[in-house]
């Protein structure tokens, strides 16, 4: 009888052992894990010459969102902040966390649209006039669009972004040469960019395509970034990644979302990325109005229901 509590009494002793050395393990893992990402975001912050941060200083008054879908406004910007740039680029990502689908919404910056307090003009002034927060208010005024969160770029930060995340190119199809308003040149055929020429061709819009061809080339770079970014190699660079991209981006998004939809997207759970355009083919004429010159005339009540249709399939 004593030997039977003998050798249970040294069992018990063993695994208590083990579980020590378990959490031993554990808690160093952590420290681990915990150093190398502060080391590495540290690097990329010193890699980084960019210095867009507002501060927190924008207003937003979106609702918060813990519910199974959330909008976030992502909005690129020409400058780091000046107070009356306007925005270059606008979209929207959806996510409906129970369906694991993405989508994404690009409005062309030269639709002509009611701004909350100021003259009908281009959505693109909307910014200019009242930072995200009146991208909002004239996103729900005119399309029934709800918004959660918001996401400043800074395009000049475009470059060490995809640098970051792709440093081995992203290939494309330059469909035509490609020089006017973009600092650079860019022949056709399929090639690979690197940040600075990728940042042109979403960018160009100085032919027949005008603003419908530079938004086809953001939807699809954006697809391509976005695989990029959650490969292996990736993953074990993102805090390194973080750190660079930070200065160039001004959020309001919580560390929970970021975390909940980040992990779903990086653990492969995710649907293949649906786009969509603002505003649809057929709701809409091309018109040129004093001062603000050549806009796109919206039917709004055709595009809030192409909206809304896409979003609910």
């Amino acid at each position: 009888m004593k030997r039977v509590r003998v050798r249970v009494k040294k069992k018990k002793k063993k695994r208590r052992k083990i579980i020590k050395l378990l959490l031993l393990f554990i808690v160093l893992l952590i420290i681990a894990v915990t150093g190398y990402s502060i080391y590495e975001y540290q690097q990329g912050l010193a890699e980084s010459d960019g210095s867009f941060k507002n501060d927190g200083q924008f207003e937003f008054n979106g609702e918060g969102s813990d519910l199974d879908e959330v909008n976030v406004l992502v909005l690129g910007i020409d400058s780091r902040g000046e107070e009356h740039s306007r925005s270059d680029s606008m979209m929207v990502i959806h996510y409906d966390k129970k369906q694991k689908q993405p989508k994404l919404i690009s409005i062309m910056r030269d639709s002509y649209v009611d701004i909350p307090g100021h003259p009908k003009q281009k959505i693109n002034a909307a910014y200019a006039f009242g930072g995200p927060e009146l991208v909002r208010k004239t996103l729900k005024e005119n399309f029934g669009l709800n918004i959660n969160y918001y996401a400043v770029l800074d395009f000049k930060g475009f470059a060490k972004i995809v640098d970051a995340v792709a440093p081995d190119g992203i290939e494309v199809n330059v469909p035509k040469k490609m020089s006017y308003g973009i600092g650079m040149t860019l022949e056709p055929g399929k090639q690979v960019l690197h940040g600075d020429k990728l940042l042109g061709y979403v960018r160009f819009r100085h032919d027949r395509e005008s603003d419908f061809g530079r938004v086809r080339r953001q939807q699809e770079v954006f697809g391509k970034l976005e695989k990029e970014a959650v490969n292996i190699g990736n993953i074990a660079r993102l805090p390194k990644i973080l750190g660079l991209v930070d200065p160039y981006v001004e959020t309001n998004l919580p560390n929970g979302v970021i975390f909940s939809v980040g992990k779903d997207f990086l653990l492969g759970d995710t649907k293949e990325t649906k786009s969509f355009r603002l505003p649809v083919d057929g709701s809409f004429t091309n018109k040129t109005v004093p001062t603000y010159g050549a806009v796109l005339d919206l039917d709004l009540e055709k595009n809030k229901e192409a909206l809304q249709q896409f979003l609910d399939e």
